[in-house]
């Protein structure tokens, strides 16, 4: 039974193989030269991550798999209401959480006061595979709320949920990572799921590369809303990564990842 599944232990421990691979990864074959280098911002970030990791488990004991656990048992859910086989309503549920994260993602550039909040993430001078958990506790906390209504609205059952979670961990992880792939591979893989070339693209301080792939795990969504760019006009190693305003040490600051929602944002430039 998944109840009985330690499912915390279960997430950590991929967790933590996912992150060592990937650091090990970007040590043997580094994508581009860091700017700002490891050190304070490592610190920083795995520090936003411990602190994210904490306010979750004491707001929402149960998180996604809780949520789907619960709803299962009552009965909850267009998936629980519907009869469909059991690998239908899971493979479904992982497509459903998969688009619902990429419209948050978007709608997160879109609406100011998300983008307030995102830009945490955005500031980071460097793009590696700690940037993947450079997120304001603010922003996870909203992101666990929309995706535990996600998994109860739609009945998801709870083993897709599970699944999913450690999928879409990996995965961002995965593409944030500094790492050189061969352009065949990378060619290949994009068709399907979002690279460590493609998702950089996203973080460039080029307005128009920005407002682009944001998918987190599979590819086929910012294809089909046309969202998509396949490489930075300045190429990988000539784009510039972070915020335009912000191209200083700061972000490096666990302090000041943790205020800079509250500063005031300045216009991005749309000529870029």
């Amino acid at each position: 039974m998944l109840e009985q599944i330690p499912e915390a232990t279960l997430r950590l421990s991929a967790f933590a193989s996912v992150l060592v691979a990937m650091a090990l990864y970007e040590l043997a074959f580094p994508r581009r030269k860091l700017v700002i280098g490891r050190g304070r911002r490592w610190f920083t970030n795995l520090g936003i991550v411990v602190l994210d990791s904490v306010l979750v488990r004491i707001l929402f004991p149960v998180v996604a798999v809780g949520a789907a656990l619960w709803a299962d048992s009552e009965g909850y859910g267009l998936f629980n209401l519907v009869a469909v086989p059991g690998w239908v309503a899971g493979v479904l549920g992982f497509l459903l959480l998969d688009f619902a994260i990429w419209g948050q993602h978007l709608a997160s550039h879109k609406i100011p006061v998300l983008w307030r909040v995102h830009r945490v993430h955005h500031s980071d001078r460097d793009i590696d595979v700690t940037t993947a958990l450079r997120f304001h506790p603010i922003e996870i906390v909203l992101s666990m709320v929309f995706k535990m209504a996600i998994v109860v609205v739609f009945g998801i059952p709870p083993l897709a949920v599970l699944i999913f979670e450690v999928v879409l961990n990996g995965m961002a992880m995965f593409n944030h990572a500094n790492v050189r792939m061969p352009v065949w591979l990378d060619a290949i893989l994009r068709k399907f799921v979002v690279t460590p070339d493609m998702h950089r693209v996203h973080h460039s301080i080029i307005h128009l590369e920005t407002d682009s792939n944001y998918g987190f795990n599979l590819s086929v969504w910012d294809r089909l809303f046309a969202t998509y760019i396949a490489q930075p006009s300045e190429g990988h190693d000539g784009m510039t990564i972070g915020l335009a305003e912000h191209q200083s040490t700061e972000p490096t600051r666990f302090a000041w990842s943790l205020l800079f929602p509250f500063r005031p944002v300045r216009a991005p430039k749309r000529d870029q």
